[in-house]
């Protein structure tokens, strides 16, 4: 079965990451002539992907009842799937020195999933890791949430969180878990190195063993009557406390 996109961000960041293929085809309301749609249909002819207009209902089916805007990509090609693996992740920490790293740990809700991709891509992480048997994984509902980020952000697939963790940890990487036990809050904790910030699952949070291997828990410190936030907008407070920083690290180099 090939690989689908839904909706119009989703689309434009796919068409714009350049790993469109042979067979991949565009897919349009045929009823829609408006500037947006106009936009992308120009963009897949100058990457000669087919383009096919087709009624309401046949999108509405083919995207299965997910809210599609009127455009479905559907990626037939060979080497599609965004997903990496952990010797791609190895490569990687070979190539950049003091990454920034995010890790999820059991978010198995796509829209949540989607939400902290768009996050990581904005904050610019070098690579988002999750566990194979506790992610949402790279459907086409995360990938329209995320707009476009799920072709933008690298995404790794690991068969051992912890033990990828560890890795990480044993090459010098700092691991900063979020945690709501945490005595520290996140402007306690140094972002500005090779870093790695994991995130729970809502409700029950990190695993015991992913846990473990962090090198420092924190918290975000909270004021108001609500006790926790769901995890993508803590993942956006976490990630841009650990860019503020590492701007702040730049500019005030001599």
């Amino acid at each position: 079965m090939p690989h689908q996109i839904h909706g119009i961000h989703a689309v434009r960041g796919w068409l714009k990451s350049g790993q469109t293929g042979h067979g991949d085809t565009l897919l349009i309301d045929e009823r829609r002539r408006d500037k947006r749609l106009g936009e992308l249909i120009r963009q897949a002819r100058q990457a000669s992907i087919q383009i096919r207009r087709v009624s309401k209902k046949e999108l509405d089916r083919i995207a299965e009842g997910e809210v599609h805007q009127g455009v479905v990509a559907s990626l037939q090609g060979s080497g599609r799937d965004p997903i990496r693996d952990e010797n791609w992740l190895e490569e990687l920490l070979d190539r950049v020195d003091q990454p920034l790293l995010l890790a999820l740990d059991g978010v198995t809700d796509p829209h949540s999933l989607g939400a902290c991709l768009r996050s990581a891509d904005a904050a610019g992480v070098d690579a988002v890791i999750v566990p194979r048997d506790r992610s949402a994984g790279m459907t086409p509902v995360v990938r329209k949430v995320a707009s476009g980020a799920a072709e933008s952000v690298p995404f790794v697939m690991v068969t051992n969180l912890a033990r990828q963790l560890k890795r990480l940890a044993d090459r010098g990487i700092w691991i900063i878990g979020a945690a709501g036990e945490a005595v520290d809050s996140i402007y306690q904790a140094d972002f500005k190195g090779g870093t790695a910030i994991v995130m729970g699952a809502e409700g029950d949070g990190m695993r015991r063993l992913t846990k473990e291997q962090c090198s420092q828990l924190v918290k975000i410190p909270m004021s108001g009557s609500v006790s926790s936030l769901n995890v993508s907008v803590a993942t956006g407070v976490t990630l841009f406390e650990a860019v503020r920083q590492r701007v702040s690290r730049v500019y005030s180099k001599p």
